[in-house]
């Protein structure tokens, strides 16, 4: 069982330096859209997801990346606080898309550490309930790609904020 789960963490590392990031051309696209799409493709699936309508909001991006990047933070609103809120807003050059959940939210010295590659907060360690510690990996390299970043926040009365931030020109 432990070289079966070595061997899934490897394909998994070796997958994600195959699909690199900056492999997709960027091209002009309404985030706002794409994001919405997503939401709606995961409450298709039974998921509690709420998008929070804003108008379009465009800019210049690798959207599979972004979509991915948005996806991972909305798939882990839903495991670990059940539910999810998600709005994109444009500010001046920055596009933010912001999660929200009702979760237990992150200890202080946890918010930058669960970037690291195969970290995982979920002590189990059982697939099932948790990926492999790859994917905020992935989303904050796509945002880092994009001139933005992730960013995790606790939330006053509880809960987790999620921000994904990219550059509106790319």
């Amino acid at each position: 069982a432990s070289l079966d789960e070595l061997q899934a963490t490897t394909e998994a590392a070796l997958e994600a330096a195959r699909n690199g990031m900056g492999a997709e051309p960027a091209r002009e696209v309404d985030v706002a859209a794409l994001v919405e799409s997503m939401c709606s493709d995961l409450a298709d699936m039974g998921g509690d997801v709420t998008f929070v309508e804003d108008g379009s909001v465009h800019a210049l991006c690798r959207p599979n990346e972004i979509r991915r990047a948005a996806r991972n933070l909305v798939e882990n609103a839903l495991r670990y606080g059940t539910r999810a809120r998600v709005a994109v807003s444009l500010t001046d050059s920055v596009v933010s898309i912001v999660i929200d959940d009702d979760g237990p939210g992150l200890k202080p010295e946890e918010a930058e550490r669960v970037f690291d590659p195969f970290v995982r907060l979920e002590a189990s360690r059982s697939r099932e309930t948790g990926g492999l510690g790859l994917g905020l990996t992935l989303a904050r390299a796509i945002a880092r790609g994009h001139g933005g970043d992730i960013t995790l926040v606790n939330r006053d009365g509880g809960g987790l904020r999620a921000t994904l931030t990219l550059m509106r020109e790319g």
